[in-house]
């Protein structure tokens, strides 16, 4: 009787530890770009809003064909504009970095999560509920960007591909000349 109820008590534990990895299961933000593949996991518990609005786009073709406008070497390479930065079809060089989607802006989710290198970020403008569809991928460590901007995941695969986006002009804020893109973006499971 003893060793059916150890049996059982290890079959229980079997089964939770499952559940339990089943909850840590993460969703994978996977970009092909113009420089190899690079993976986000994708920080669903930190950012929800934030992260949901990555996903919808991603799944919607939203980020295809989508510019690195904005990339400052040693800081971080943006992207996501998909108003003015689909470099397959309305790239607009004057207005890529100002656009977003036709959803509405959404709320910071701040978290105490460190800008450091990997870490993607939303990007948005002075107002910090103004995040849309642009984000960022962060080169080096920025403290001095911790609770300032939300973070929505983290570069697990592929950042020796990031390391070669094409770098801007630091005397134009970053802006790229020809710049890398996202080929294609989309959502996946782990």
């Amino acid at each position: 009787m003893k060793k059916f109820a150890s049996l059982a008590a290890a079959g229980l534990m079997l089964a939770m530890a499952g559940s339990a990895f089943a909850e840590d299961a993460k969703d994978l933000l996977k970009l092909q770009t113009s420089q190899g593949p690079v993976t986000i996991e994708l920080y669903d518990n930190v950012a929800p809003k934030n992260v949901a609005r990555v996903k919808e786009l991603a799944q919607e073709g939203a980020y295809n064909g989508v510019a690195f406008h904005r990339v400052i070497d040693g800081f971080m390479a943006q992207t996501g504009d998909v108003q003015y930065g689909n470099m397959d079809k309305d790239f607009d060089d004057a207005r890529v970095g100002m656009g977003g989607s036709n959803q509405p802006d959404l709320p910071a989710e701040f978290s105490d999560i460190h800008y450091e290198r990997g870490i993607v970020g939303m990007a948005r403008a002075q107002d910090p509920n103004s995040a849309n569809s642009q984000f960022f991928i962060m080169f080096a460590d920025a403290p001095f960007l911790d609770n300032q901007y939300t973070v929505i995941g983290k570069v697990v695969d592929g950042m020796d591909n990031v390391d070669k986006i094409k770098k801007g002009s630091q005397a134009d804020n970053g802006k790229v000349e020809n710049p890398d893109r996202i080929v294609t973006a989309t959502v996946e499971s782990n």
